[in-house]
């Protein structure tokens, strides 16, 4: 990846900037956006003229790109709290952004170029309350596909959904840790090496898949009585 670029959007913090770290030890050059202050481009993805300069940015700077991750996060809303206004910004930073910063890119992509959109294990579960998060997630695991068949001979697109990312660090153990098959919750590593395979040219043969990296949670048949497992019943109000 020595002399590569890759074009990364919410890289201060989390899972996406161990992808970031990781690109930089392999010698890539990085350009990130993100809303934090911070050295990178400082902007909002869910603003068009952010993405537009943004992208001019890049290409002024390195006149090319070869891997784009898409990862910046959406607002979690449910559907009791969450407002007409909540909801659209979280489309438009979940699956609007990176389709549109796909979109400007496209003419700049080197050959053997990458796109990887981050996406979640909650595109195909969900918890009470999480609407907005998870409709963006869901997008963008749609939108990979479909970007993958539209740019077909000049860039692969795939997703990686992660489950539960210890994303603070905190070194999580006991029951949390042990109810996953792996006995362990991820790590922002976890991901990052997997976004760097799907970038390199060991994965050439792959491109419009989904994969899931949740520890195989997402495989456990879960009843109540069994294994462990019970359910408490939601109080309800009058």
């Amino acid at each position: 990846m020595e002399k590569k670029v890759a074009v990364i959007t919410g890289g201060a913090q989390g899972i996406v900037r161990a992808i970031a770290d990781a690109f930089q030890r392999e010698g890539t050059e990085v350009h990130i956006i993100d809303l934090r202050p911070g050295s990178w481009f400082v902007g909002d993805v869910s603003r068009k003229e952010d993405l537009e300069r943004f992208a001019r940015q890049v290409i002024e700077r390195s006149g090319h790109v070869v891997y784009l991750i898409n990862n910046a996060l959406p607002l979690m809303r449910g559907i009791e709290t969450c407002t007409w206004d909540e909801f659209s910004y979280a489309l438009a930073v979940g699956v609007t952004a990176p389709f549109y910063l796909t979109k400007l890119l496209m003419p700049w992509f080197a050959p053997g170029a990458s796109v990887v959109n981050i996406s979640s294990s909650r595109d195909r579960m969900s918890q009470p309350q999480t609407e907005s998060y998870t409709a963006a997630k869901g997008g963008i695991a749609a939108l990979t596909h479909a970007l993958a068949v539209s740019l077909s001979g000049k860039v692969r697109v795939n997703s990686v959904s992660p489950g539960w990312i210890d994303t603070a660090r905190s070194g999580i153990t006991g029951l949390d840790a042990l109810q996953q098959p792996v006995q362990r919750v991820g790590t922002p590593e976890d991901i990052a090496e997997l976004v760097l395979f799907l970038c390199s040219d060991k994965a050439g043969f792959i491109s419009g898949e989904n994969i899931c990296v949740d520890g195989g949670m997402t495989r456990q048949m879960i009843y109540h009585g069994e294994h462990g497992w019970s359910y408490e019943a939601p109080k309800r109000g009058n």
